[in-house]
């Protein structure tokens, strides 16, 4: 089991922390269906933002279970501490420092996977992070700011001498964004220079990817991210194939259908009436990439403008498939 100081997660897989994605309802929803862990979207440290609605919704947390992880993304080491302190203030029991995101609009601010073309910064940011609080910090990183500069293994060490209690290593530079494929053999070198935990991420869309990953890397634990869009269940079905060797058949529509109405109906009430509709776009588009005819569910959910509608919309569209009620094809 995967362990982050004194929290023992049940199994090895965490959700990824998305911008835009993993909010409170997607990260319970995703622990209800077999993650082990899930990590907030990355918070801005600076607190001129603490308190703006965007924030405040990415700080939430209530009926979550232990432990609360808040991912925080900034590039002073005094503003991160700051941060850091709040963030326990309010009941985080894990920080988790980002960087890696790739995004140009955090990149450009110096932070995110910025930060990794600066190894005097990261480490002032990782000593200042982990000296204002009492709880566990990790860090989520990548492999280098480029192909030309991968340091991955020189951060891992900085980290581990400076008190980091995990490590989570998304196999791909700063460069390369989310295209290409990611690399394992870097995730395995840091595994083998550290002590602490190491998380691997990058790619795993499939139980057995998951396995090939564990298999090459020696990582105490695997980071799911975009393959959990529209799949949430892949969690289970990733641990129930590294428990014992089964691959789960996909879910019947009538099982999807349920996963989605709940997910829509936590996601109205966290959201509201007008970012609720708004927001919950995206979620019914990817899992209308997995139904059969779901552009057509895309569209409708595009189109509406109540959160009232666009549930309808959903019903309407699981009618007939609920009749076979046949299961996924993937």
């Amino acid at each position: 089991m995967l362990q982050i100081g004194p929290y023992q997660m049940p199994n090895r897989l965490v959700v990824a922390p998305m911008a835009g994605v993993t909010d409170r309802p997607f990260r319970q929803l995703c622990r209800k269906l077999g993650a082990g862990y899930a990590v907030s979207e990355m918070a801005a440290a600076n607190p001129q933002v603490w308190h703006t609605d965007k924030s405040r919704r990415r700080l939430m947390h209530d009926g979550e279970p232990a432990p609360i992880a808040i991912q925080l993304v900034g590039a002073s080491p005094e503003t991160m501490a700051d941060a850091a302190r709040f963030n326990v203030d309010q009941g985080a029991q894990i920080i988790d420092i980002n960087m890696g995101c790739p995004a140009k609009k955090v990149c450009s601010n110096w932070c995110g996977s910025a930060l990794l073309q600066d190894e005097l910064l990261v480490d002032r940011i990782l000593k200042a992070v982990v000296a204002a609080v009492n709880v566990p910090v990790t860090l989520k990183f990548r492999t280098g700011w480029d192909h030309d500069h991968i340091n991955a293994p020189v951060i891992a060490k900085m980290a581990e001498e400076n008190g980091i209690a995990a490590l989570a290593l998304h196999g791909r530079t700063r460069a390369d964004a989310y295209q290409g494929t990611a690399e394992y053999d870097t995730v395995a070198e840091v595994k083998s220079l550290v002590s602490i935990p190491v998380i691997a991420n990058g790619d795993i869309d499939s139980p057995q990817k998951a396995a090939a990953v564990l298999g090459k890397t020696k990582a105490d634990g695997l980071m799911v991210g975009r393959a959990a869009q529209g799949r949430p269940w892949i969690f289970r079905e990733i641990d129930r194939f590294l428990t014992d060797g089964t691959l789960l058949p996909p879910p019947r529509m009538s099982e999807v259908y349920g996963i989605m109405r709940e997910h829509l109906q936590m996601h109205y009430a966290f959201y509201g009436e007008y970012a609720g509709v708004r927001t919950a776009r995206k979620h019914i588009g990817w899992y209308a990439r997995f139904l059969p005819d779901g552009e057509v569910l895309r569209q409708q959910a595009n189109r509406t403008d109540s959160c009232e509608k666009q549930l309808n919309a959903v019903d309407c569209f699981f009618t007939p498939l609920l009749a076979r009620d046949e299961r996924l094809q993937y």
